[in-house]
């Protein structure tokens, strides 16, 4: 028998601390052993000499088959996780939402059940709260953390559609989950605002793409983000912030990090990306999500924050649309599905910051893998480390690559990345040691991913 069933020579590890030469060997989908030579005892090797060699992404912000906008995001759980592992994310975060009369656990096991059959890497569920009425939820939150689903989302926007939360429902939400070591995920803007723009905009007749940032912005986005931030300094509970693209609100999570808030901030590429100048090109529909993309100021705010420290993760809010379904809204924004592709772009872009000295790799590995794996308590992903997964991710510096529709995995018929150049590319991925993704083609398996039971959090 070999000693192992995979020997990964001749690399440069990256970890969020450091870059070192090694050698990695995986046994039974773990990281084994760690070591400046490892005798080639294995079923495989794989020589990186010349390239890097990382731990998988997490991508811990997605919507996959999900209903919103009057459709379904266009990708489902196996385009989704397909696209995941050919960018070098292999696990990945769903957030079904639980509708009046809902249990937590019955909307997770539903997806639970689907995932199981499709998901083409490892995956986790944070669920979106929006229903309290009959009292048994907030019990029920403590057998979700059992059974390992530690983070739920509350939405401060979406009337309409029956999700926003009132701020003393998500107060008691943040109390309960700190007792629980759990988290709440937060999606902040303001509704009245928006409301009251979008009204206006509409009778006015300014009904283009760039109305929908109009609509919401910067000080939209702020004012909810300090709201968030204003509970959980002072009910002293956990807040994540998901996609944080406004400066004003980013420098109220500063402070209160600096006040010893447990306050967290997620970014997505998009918004390091694009400006909101993107809502005046002609397929400026396609870059409508929400929060929308926005201004020079606020962006320049988020790199400052991603070189320092200041912001925690990167994700993608991945929820694309096809075209057409795009096109609803082509004379009135208020009729664009909300979302933007990037699941299969997330860790390239960010590295390929990294390969131009934006930031360092262990930055890039810190953003993508290791703080999502830490804050949301998935143990055995994160790190290159011996008793991790291995989940690992082969790097070429030196590849270039022009992102386009027709070389990406997603079932999406655009990208908001199209033509976009990067210097850099992954061209391996292994999901707990097997080989998923081998330059350019998936070569996994349809229901290889397997459910990512998480940690709570240590009390306070």
């Amino acid at each position: 028998m070999k000693k192992f069933d995979l020997v990964i020579k001749n690399g440069t590890v990256v970890t969020a601390s450091e870059m070192f030469s090694a050698d990695i060997g995986v046994k039974d989908g773990k990281i084994a052993a760690i070591a400046e030579n490892i005798e080639a005892d294995a079923d495989e090797v794989f020589d990186a000499a010349g390239k890097l060699v990382l731990p998988g992404a997490l991508d811990v912000h997605t919507h996959l088959a999900m209903p919103f906008g009057g459709t379904i995001s266009s990708d489902s759980y196996l385009s989704g996780t397909r696209a995941a592992a050919c960018g070098g994310v292999t696990t990945v975060f769903d957030y079904p939402v639980q509708h009046t009369g809902e249990t937590i656990r019955g909307v997770i096991a539903e997806k639970k059940a689907v995932l199981e059959k499709e998901a083409c890497v490892d995956f986790a569920s944070h669920c979106c709260i929006t229903d309290l009425s009959d009292g048994a939820i907030i019990e029920e939150m403590e057998e979700a953390v059992k059974e390992g689903i530690t983070s739920f989302k509350c939405f401060l926007v979406y009337k309409k559609e029956g999700w926003m939360v009132s701020d003393g429902t998500l107060a008691k939400l943040m109390l309960r989950a700190r007792e629980l070591g759990a988290m709440i995920n937060v999606h902040a803007e303001n509704p009245d605002l928006i409301d009251m723009y979008t009204e206006q905009f509409l009778k006015e007749g300014k009904t283009g793409a760039w109305y929908h940032y109009m609509s919401r912005p910067e000080f939209v986005e702020a004012e909810a983000d300090k709201r968030a931030v204003h509970w959980s300094k002072h009910l002293d509970a956990p807040l994540y912030l998901v996609h944080m693209a406004d400066k004003e609100g980013l420098e109220a999570c500063i402070q209160a990090k600096q006040e010893g808030a447990p306050v967290f901030v997620e970014t997505c590429p998009q918004y390091l990306e694009f400006t909101c100048d993107v809502y005046k090109r002609e397929d400026g529909r396609n870059f409508v999500c929400s929060p929308p993309i926005k201004g020079q100021e606020s962006q320049d705010a988020l790199w400052k924050a991603i070189r320092n420290g200041s912001i925690d993760t990167v994700a993608t809010d991945h929820c694309p649309f096809q075209s057409y379904e795009k096109d609803w809204g082509k004379d009135d924004f208020t009729k664009i599905p909300n979302g933007c592709s990037g699941i299969e772009n997330l860790y390239p872009y960010m590295l390929d910051a990294a390969n131009s000295g934006k930031i360092s790799f262990p930055r890039a590995v810190e953003l993508c893998s290791t703080n999502p794996a830490k804050i949301f308590g998935c143990d055995q992903k994160g790190s290159i480390a011996v008793g991790k997964d291995a989940d690992i991710v082969i790097y070429d510096k030196d590849k270039d690559f022009t992102i386009s529709v027709d070389t990406m995995h997603s079932d999406c018929d655009h990208t908001i990345w199209e033509g976009k150049k990067l210097h850099g590319y992954p061209v391996r991925t292994f999901l707990r040691g097997n080989v998923v993704y081998a330059d350019g083609e998936f070569k996994g398996t349809p229901g290889m991913g397997q459910f990512v039971k998480r940690s709570p959090r240590k009390l306070r």
